[in-house]
């Protein structure tokens, strides 16, 4: 079931949205203003959460508490890396947490975290088990990053490749399991935890790990875990075929689904990570898959969002293909 709707993802991090469209975030603002009211209205007991900050910056959501987002969610969320890419050390988790606690009484989600096994897969079993100590207690949920790794054939989406060293390449070593299906030393370590850390997967449109991920999670007693559906993938044909089929294959865990990425004829700028031009755009597409996947029990049948008569569609829509690669800069230049 649904649990929890996350209104975009790291939303600071100019990989997920562009701050030369939205300088100070107030579309972004307006944005979670209209989704999370929009949920609100289809089924309130869906907890409506910021989409996770990468970096970690009371700052910057100061600043969305400024715009009135906060007022349309129940949850804010944050992002780290502390072994791959974050300027932080990992006994700072802690610290991290209280940064946020002091600017917010929203409650704080840990909803990706996760070590890369790109050096050895010693330090992702060490990461794991550290950090879980960490945040145990600190923060309701915490979804670690990620059941499987990102095939090297399928690319991640980044700017600048291997000016970072090894940044680009931590992006494939994320899992728990290998590319070649066979698990990792951290698996263990996880399924020690699964009923304290959930699980972080986006899947790709018509990804093809789809039901190997709910056998495994099955097998290791996960109980929630983090997935996505794209606005921009929405538009795709036989998309609502795909969402039904995600959605039915992780029907018995607690889902936290994770809405974003801008069809590209929707947005000011034609990029997934640009401000849509008419935010309640996105706000209906919102409402239609609460309605469709945790309808509430007033609400009424939601229709599909109308594919505009001037759109281009020629070019596929953009699927799962997320970006970790700049996490580093993002971080200095909020430092």
């Amino acid at each position: 079931m649904i649990e929890a709707a996350m209104i975009w993802n790291e939303p600071n991090n100019k990989s997920h949205w562009d701050p030369t469209v939205d300088p100070d975030w107030a579309l972004f603002g307006e944005h979670v203003i209209r989704a999370g009211n929009a949920i609100r209205t289809i089924n309130p007991k869906v907890t409506r959460v910021l989409g996770g900050m990468s970096p970690i910056d009371p700052h910057w959501l100061r600043r969305m508490e400024a715009h009135g987002a906060l007022d349309a969610v129940d949850a804010v969320a944050v992002h780290g890396f502390p072994l791959d890419w974050n300027l932080w050390p990992l006994a700072a988790w802690p610290d991290k947490i209280a940064e946020i606690k002091a600017v917010t009484d929203k409650p704080v989600w840990v909803t990706e975290v996760g070590v890369s096994s790109f050096g050895a897969e010693e330090v992702q079993a060490f990461g794991l088990e550290r950090t879980a100590s960490l945040l145990k207690g600190l923060v309701p949920r915490v979804f670690w990053y990620s059941l499987f790794d990102l095939p090297q054939s399928w690319g991640a989406e980044t700017r600048h490749r291997e000016a970072e060293g090894s940044s680009y390449y931590r992006h494939f070593y994320l899992g728990l399991i290998r590319e070649d299906g066979t698990p990792k030393p951290a698996l263990d370590i996880y399924a020690n935890r699964a009923d304290e850390i959930g699980l972080m997967q986006w899947f790709h449109f018509h990804d093809p790990r789809l039901d190997e991920a709910v056998e495994w999670m099955k097998r290791l007693g996960t109980r929630r875990i983090r997935t996505g559906l794209s606005w921009a993938d929405s538009f795709r044909p036989g998309a609502l075929d795909w969402f039904d089929r995600q959605m039915e294959a992780l029907a018995d865990f607690d889902v936290t689904v994770t809405f974003c990425f801008t069809p590209a004829h929707l947005g000011i700028e034609p990029h997934h990570t640009s401000a849509a031009r008419e935010p309640q755009a996105f706000a209906d597409f919102c409402a239609w898959m609460i309605d469709r996947y945790a309808p509430g029990a007033y609400s009424s049948p939601v229709a599909a969002p109308q594919i505009p008569q001037d759109a281009d569609l020629a070019a596929p829509e953009l699927t799962w293909n997320l970006n970790r690669d700049e996490r580093l800069a993002a971080e200095r230049s909020a430092a």
